[in-house]
């Protein structure tokens, strides 16, 4: 029997551990909004310190996403899974364990670094033991396991604050991922394909120090911003940031130019639908990051919900989303393209504004009241989601693919990151004199409405996008090549 052979044996249990570390990442994503209030309360944090724990890891993400595509092809992707998985264990435990805010948000920025180096290798992975027959089927997959994850991991998480199993009080919420780590550990050194190193791929490490200055830039004064009453240098910092990427474009032209693989390939920001697609995606993924959090906030701070409680509130957004993307992706989005992406802004608009008059007042909202506003939001999130990042890549080349998708993921971590800043100043802005169920229905119609504002926003750059999607392919696995979009509900 030949090795290639054996993968395809084990190729069903390979995409198992793949999904595994993908189900660690959105677990991550989705349950740290239930457990912010409760870490707040534990540690006695700022709004601050809150906004970095949520917003760190994402962060960190989007800034080493692209550059572990690269070391994958350079170490090898099992070799970059390994470490990715094993230092994202170590991450999760130290979060579990984390004596003080401090700690919890360095954990917070190691997660999403390891996160970064273990997420783009499993679609290279795939490809190389799946069979072209097979490899659509395989892909098919990811969707309804992310949606379940979706719903499940903020029940979950919301459920382990309850119990308070051994006084744990929210650090099961962190811990309950090393036992699937493990397992992911595991299975990768047994099970994954041992890739040949490519000894041609150079590290862009200019680059990559280039992106993670503009990234810090931007977002390190949006957080620490109204802390600090918004001295000069926040906005000179978020200027200052904008010129790094000027910078990083020059640099990137002229690795290009001389022949040297480029990080980032330039000629993706050519075309007009890529790079309106790509200002689209950053301005939708920001305002539901930002939203999501808000939303969690409001429920445990503002009506004294339980952490299961918020969490089950948040069910009709996950189902909703649910049910948009399969309607978009399976039935609609091939039919009628980009018109199903620009209905789904208008839903989704209509969801918040059912949310706005459910919130407004001061009296107690329960269940009932959002469930509406909250259920109409995710099917029009939905409506987006599942066709927009094929629709997008569809203005680019197929030389051009690998790249461009990778930008569009770290651009929705950045995004998400950049979200949770600005909406999370807007939220505390506005309790910034008390802790009263006025200012606190305050705070979230001003974020929904800022949020509705971004639909329009949308609604605007929407023409811009191409018709339809790209023609459903794998991913490559190539250097660019990173995991598939993912939703935090």
């Amino acid at each position: 029997m030949t090795e290639q052979s054996v993968y395809y044996r084990n190729r069903w249990l390979i995409l198992a551990v793949v999904l595994a570390a993908e189900c660690m990442d959105l677990i991550d994503s989705t349950v740290v909004n239930v457990a912010a209030p409760q870490i707040s309360q534990d540690f006695h944090t700022s709004s601050t310190s809150l906004q970095w724990i949520v917003g760190g890891y994402p962060l960190a993400i989007a800034v080493g996403l692209i550059m572990g595509g690269r070391l994958g092809d350079l170490m090898g992707r099992k070799t970059m899974f390994v470490i990715g998985t094993i230092g994202f264990v170590a991450a999760s435990t130290l979060c579990g364990l984390a004596p003080n805010a401090g700690v919890l948000i360095f954990a917070r920025l190691l997660q999403g670094a390891f996160a970064a180096l273990m997420l783009p290798q499993g679609f290279g992975v795939l490809r190389e033991v799946f069979p072209p027959a097979e490899q659509q089927g395989a892909f098919a997959i990811f969707g309804p396991v992310i949606g379940l994850s979706a719903v499940f991991g903020p029940l979950i998480g919301g459920a382990l604050i309850d119990w308070n199993l051994f006084d744990s009080h929210w650090r099961l919420v962190f811990l309950v991922n090393v036992p699937l780590g493990v397992a992911a550990i595991i299975g990768a050194i047994k099970l994954l394909p041992s890739s040949v190193p490519d000894r041609t791929t150079k590290l862009d490490l200019l680059g990559t120090l280039l992106v993670t200055v503009f990234a810090v830039a931007l977002v390190y004064p949006l957080i620490q911003g109204r802390e600090l009453g918004w001295p000069w240098w926040t906005f000179a910092s978020m200027i200052g940031g904008v010129l790094v990427l000027g910078i990083f474009a020059i640099q990137q032209r002229r690795r290009d130019a001389s022949g040297v693989a480029p990080l980032v390939v330039p000629s993706i920001f050519g075309h007009r639908g890529y790079s309106a697609g790509l200002s689209f995606a950053v301005l939708f993924f920001g305002g539901m990051g930002g939203t999501l959090l808000c939303s969690t906030l409001f429920l445990q701070f503002g009506q004294g919900f339980s952490p299961i409680k918020a969490a089950l509130c948040t069910v009709p957004l996950s189902v909703g989303l649910i049910i948009g993307a399969g309607l978009s992706g399976g039935v609609l989005g091939p039919k009628f393209g980009r018109l199903v992406i620009q209905g789904g802004v208008v839903v989704s608009a209509t969801g918040w504004v059912l949310l706005i008059i459910a919130a407004r007042g001061t009296s107690t909202v329960g269940f009932v009241d959002l469930l509406p506003g909250l259920l109409v939001a995710g099917i029009g999130l939905g409506l987006v989601v599942a066709p927009m990042f094929d629709t997008i890549l569809a203005s680019v080349t197929d030389h051009e693919t690998g790249s461009a998708s990778g930008v569009l993921n770290a651009g929705q971590q950045l995004a998400t990151s950049v979200g949770v800043a600005v909406f999370g100043t807007i939220f505390f802005n506005t309790i910034a004199s008390g802790f009263t169920h006025r200012l606190f229905h305050h705070a979230l119609t001003y974020t929904l409405e800022v949020q509705v504002g971004l639909c329009v926003l949308l609604l605007l750059i929407s023409p811009l996008l191409p018709r339809f999607a790209r023609e459903q392919t794998a991913p490559d696995g190539g250097a660019e090549a990173a995991a598939p979009e993912t939703v935090s509900a």
